[in-house]
This record gives structure tokens, sequence and C-alpha cells, in this order.
């Protein structure tokens, strides 16, 4: 009988120990596992750095079109770009003009 006597005894002391551990242990788990972990966290600042270059992309590239469409303006009309639209829509070149041909990878613009 005093044998399980003890067990009880160790068994009630060891309770109060255990939830709290694993209290903790839920806690420190979702810190660093969970929705809002540090995991979580990290993925989200890689995400973040992907989109603000693609934003800087995109930035850069509406820039671009803004300068070509504000020499096409009627009240700034730029006469290189009006030749350079002109002759790329009507498929023309001067006799004087080089030529350069670029494969399907290289982008003119």
């Amino acid at each position: 009988m005093s044998f399980g006597r003890e067990v009880k005894r160790h068994a009630r002391i060891m309770i109060a120990p255990a939830v709290f551990l694993s209290i903790t242990a839920f806690f420190g788990w979702n810190a660093t596992q969970g929705d809002r972990g540090l995991v979580a966290f990290a993925q989200r600042q890689e995400l973040l750095k992907q989109v603000q270059a693609d934003q800087a992309a995109a930035r850069a590239e509406k820039e671009a079109w803004e300068t070509r469409v504000i020499g096409l303006r009627a009240s700034r009309l730029d006469p290189d770009t009006l030749d350079e639209r002109a002759r790329a829509m009507l498929n023309l070149a001067d006799p004087n003009d080089v030529i350069v041909k670029l494969g399907s990878q290289d982008k003119l613009f």
C-alpha cells in the first residue's frame, strides 16, 4: 500500500509542472512554427521583397512608357519619336538607314 501512495503522491506533485511545461511548449512552438511565428514572418518578409522588386520594375516600365507618350503629345511633339513610330507602323525605312535585325529573344524596348 505504501508503494501506491508514493506513486499517487509523486503523480500529484508532477501534474502542475507537467501542465505548465506543456503550455510553455505549446506557446514556444507557436512562436516559431505557427501562423504568425518566426518562420511565417521570414516568409512574409521574403514575399515583401519580391513584391517591392516587382513594383520597382513596374514603375520603371511606366516611366519609360510615359516618356515615350510625352514625345507624341500634340503640344510637345518630338520629331524623332514621331518618325520612329511612323516607320514602325508603316514598316518603312530610309535608304540611308542602317538596319539591324534582332532575334526573337532580343527586345527593342
